[in-house]
């Protein structure tokens, strides 16, 4: 049983709990022991939406095309607060007084277009001298980060008002969306943090197309998997 399938990633599971929960499922319909399984670009576990699974070793080839593919998130910006993971789940560093209107914002989004750099958080996955950033920031730790080269192909306000607002971007690969959250604070001068984020499109495929774990779970019970998997690229 090889193929793709488009997941809606729920909240609070990981990318790899994605993965090891089909792992888990295709082994025990096939009987087969060692399947390999893998993602087209981790999501944290705050964030839904679309991500990419592919089984078997002819489909998990295409694991690393995939993550050069650009991306469509759609993302809440709270106001007025940072956070040490510049999300709503970390811990709160710091809040401040918003008096900034929907103009400014739709303003401060003109910087966040094109080919900019971006210093990675410290709440990542990316390696300094050998450590995951994550490990020495859960350490109390600082790193040296330096800037990296992104692109934001698309940046624009859906909706809002007050300290809540609605963002879209389409973005290119190593883009950390509640790192634009974060600097978008900054330049309005209040600070913000990312509250809620949701994938929408990774490439050429759309969250309108995706599953859930719950339609997988239906599939397997009625032998109708290996159906709803893509074999085309």
């Amino acid at each position: 049983m090889t193929g793709i399938i488009i997941v809606d990633k729920p909240s609070d599971w990981t990318s790899f709990d994605v993965c090891a929960k089909i792992r888990g499922t295709v082994r025990a319909l096939t009987g087969e022991k060692k399947i390999k399984v893998g993602h087209g670009g981790t999501l944290d576990p705050l964030a839904t939406g679309v991500l990419p699974v592919f089984i078997g070793r002819e489909f998990t080839k295409l694991v690393s095309s995939c993550e050069m593919s650009d991306k469509e998130y759609v993302c809440v910006l709270r106001l007025g607060v940072t956070t040490d993971t510049q999300d709503i789940s970390g811990n709160v560093l710091q809040t401040r007084e918003v008096t900034v209107t929907r103009g400014d914002v739709e303003a401060a989004l003109t910087s966040f277009r094109g080919d900019i750099m971006q210093v990675p958080p410290m709440y990542s996955a990316i390696q300094v001298n050998g450590q995951r950033l994550y490990d020495i920031a859960r350490r109390g730790g600082e790193a040296v980060r330096e800037p990296r080269p992104i692109t934001i192909y698309e940046s624009e306000l859906l909706s809002g008002s007050d300290n809540l607002y609605t963002l879209r971007f389409v973005v290119s690969k190593g883009t950390y969306i509640r790192t634009l959250c974060h600097d978008i604070g900054e330049t309005l001068g209040c600070g913000g943090t990312m509250e809620s984020l949701r994938r929408t499109r990774v490439g050429q495929w759309r969250v309108e197309n995706a599953v859930t774990m719950d339609d997988i779970a239906r599939y397997a019970v009625n032998g109708e998997l290996e159906e709803h998997l893509l074999r085309v690229v």
